[in-house]
């Protein structure tokens, strides 16, 4: 993406937005010392980079990478899986917690709370890279362009669905909850059922990855486990919360 005569990766420009808004909102709530919140970010974005980035290459495109050792050291030219990150995440605040003597379940509230801002930035993102694309022919609002056809916009489909609904309701939640992990939990079951369906609807896998089983991609076979453990965790706590 070109800007003022300067070539920038978008996902790059939105990865630091993400960690801008977000260091600044968590500052805003005055909950982490300014010492820990350099430490935490710190940890996330180099670890999630490297993490995802091999998730990524193991899971997505092992065959293409094996062919190319030396191309899985260029994460400018992106691949990555947000599946790994989720876990790497959940690592970093592991440590984090242990480190700072803070309760790890209020931390993931804290930090899931405002993760759909990153979401929303990332899908506009693949929208600007023509990424993620479905429905050739398409050629309503917000269309994409690409190799002279259009398609269904679906990075901003789940734009919409992963930061707007999915803020709102973890906003709610997060004023209102009832107890630690509560906002955690509903990230991953919300997430993961936005994500699912969106993949499964909406959007064309990547040309090296088509489908798995029937009409099940990869993401969607990896996504199913995420859904139900946040049914599993929502449940657990909520019941022991009660007691």
């Amino acid at each position: 993406m070109e800007l003022f005569w300067f070539t920038i990766n978008v996902y790059w420009l939105m990865y630091a937005l993400s960690f801008m808004i977000g260091l600044y909102i968590l500052k805003k709530r005055n909950i982490f010392t300014r010492n820990q919140l350099d430490n935490f970010f710190m940890y996330i974005f180099f670890w999630v980079i490297l993490w995802g980035r091999i998730w990524y290459v193991l899971f997505y495109n092992l065959d293409y990478y094996l062919q190319n050792l030396q191309k899985i050291i260029f994460v400018w030219e992106w691949g990555m899986s947000f599946h790994w990150w989720v876990i790497w995440v959940i690592i970093a605040m592991l440590l984090f917690s242990y480190k700072n003597n803070l309760k790890f379940l209020r931390v993931s509230d804290e930090l899931t709370s405002i993760l759909p801002i990153g979401l929303f930035l990332w899908r506009i993102g693949n929208y600007f890279n023509k990424e993620l694309l479905w429905y050739s022919g398409y050629n309503w609002w917000f269309g994409v362009e690409k190799n002279w056809t259009v398609y269904f916009p679906s990075p901003l489909l789940e734009a919409l669905l992963e930061w707007i609904i999915l803020y709102i309701i973890l906003c709610y939640v997060y004023k209102n909850k009832k107890f630690d992990w509560q906002v955690a939990s509903l990230f991953l079951i919300f997430y993961w059922i936005f994500r699912l369906i969106v993949e499964f609807f909406f959007r064309q896998p990547d040309n090296h990855l088509g489908l798995i089983i029937w009409s099940f991609s990869m993401w969607t076979l990896l996504t199913i486990p995420m859904i139900l453990f946040g049914l599993l965790f929502y449940i657990y706590f909520s019941k022991n919360a009660s007691k």
